[in-house]
């Protein structure tokens, strides 16, 4: 569930928005208003799910002691890898609790949003840990961590450019430009999500259940474009509807059915999501593995990164078969390319022929379709695991 398939939201927002762009044109700060804006709309979205809101609650008062208790201890304390390490397991807990509640209650622990909020809490905690961030008043981290456009399925921004945003004062000419783009992305949105994400929906119902060979492929195909569509669909008016409250979320697709290779493909698919892992967690497993020699070669190093990387971005969607296998069999698509990128002198002498680029972006799209189709959880299915 998210905002932007609530019709009465899209009522609301319009009226929210209105004295924003106001506010934008007539060269006003954007900043308290945006913050306003936020808060009624998470008031709004947990109106009617009291459980879920004391959830929030307390997730919000936790991670803010957290937050600016860590801040206090690494200015005045300095480094403490324990205490750091200690303070990111408490800051994730939350998280581990609400993907484990479904073996007991699917209801524990849960609320909307909880996935996106953590990162953005862990982000703040890391940079904090790396003395990038040295200070973040309260106002600004609820601003920044409840951000009411992406607080169900993101994009993921970072807090120290979203707050340049949230500060910034642009001229009426460029918040003009700013609007205008907004719209149009939440137009667009809109195609998306309610007019091609249902055509390829009603396409799965139409094979749902089948086993023959051709529905398999008919229903991957079908999901793929579908999850494409749907997803694409709600970040693009979550980026539009930031931008008319002064923020430039950043992109979260970027036409990743066009991708030559997996690794392209990540970096053009949920390009917050898997630009978080690649900074926060591969890349400082990279230094740890290169600094402690865990192996022989980085090329090995960086193998076993991408199968880490990805195992644990399966678990993140849920701790069920389908999320963790596919996780892997991304983590080991990846890997088998880096290493074929590194070692292929067929790939160094052909890369950039075109017969070579076809052949290798339509074998990627049948590797991203069947990844979907575990995704989907019918991969398993069909096999009689689930």
């Amino acid at each position: 569930m998210s905002f932007y398939d609530n019709y009465q939201f899209f009522c609301v927002l319009i009226f929210i928005l209105m004295p924003a762009m106001l506010l934008g044109i007539l060269e006003q700060p954007l900043k308290w208003y945006s913050t306003a804006a936020t808060f009624l709309f998470t008031a709004l979205a947990f109106l009617s799910k009291p459980q879920q809101a004391a959830w929030l609650a307390l997730f919000f008062v936790t991670e803010l002691f957290l937050v600016e208790g860590y801040l206090a201890f690494r200015v005045s304390r300095g480094r403490s890898p324990a205490v750091y390490r200690l303070v990111l397991f408490l800051s994730i807990l939350p998280l581990i609790l609400s993907k484990l509640a479904g073996f007991w209650d699917g209801s524990t622990f849960a609320f909307l949003g909880i996935s996106y909020l953590t990162f953005r809490c862990v982000q703040i905690i890391i940079e904090t840990y790396d003395g990038l961030i040295t200070e973040m008043p309260v106002l600004d981290f609820a601003a920044f961590v409840l951000f009411f456009p992406s607080i169900s399925s993101g994009p993921i921004d970072r807090s120290r450019r979203f707050l340049q945003d949230l500060n910034n004062i642009p001229s009426r000419q460029d918040y003009l430009t700013l609007a205008g783009e907004g719209v149009f992305k939440i137009l667009l949105g809109l195609i998306y999500k309610l007019i091609l994400a249902s055509i390829f929906f009603k396409g799965m119902g139409m094979v749902q259940g089948a086993r023959e060979w051709y529905f398999v492929i008919f229903y991957a195909y079908c999901y793929g474009f579908y999850l494409f569509f749907d997803f694409a669909g709600y970040s693009l008016m979550a980026i539009g509807t930031s931008y008319l409250l002064g923020i430039r979320t950043p992109e979260n697709f970027r036409k990743p059915f066009l991708s030559v290779d997996i690794q392209e493909f990540w970096d053009r698919w949920h390009i917050t999501l898997s630009h978080w892992f690649r900074d926060f967690l591969f890349s400082r497993f990279m230094i740890q593995s290169i600094r402690k020699k865990r192996f022989k070669t980085r090329l090995n190093a960086a193998c076993a990164g991408f199968l880490v990387n990805m195992l644990v971005m399966g678990l993140w969607h849920g701790v069920t078969p389908s999320y963790i296998l596919y996780g892997l069999y991304h983590g080991v698509l990846l890997a088998i390319t880096e290493w074929y990128k590194k070692k292929s002198s067929f790939y160094k002498k052909y890369r950039q022929k075109r017969w070579y680029r076809f052949l290798s972006w339509l074998i990627t799209l049948q590797l991203v379709i069947f990844g979907f189709y575990i995704f989907s959880g019918q991969f398993l299915w069909l096999l009689g695991l689930s």
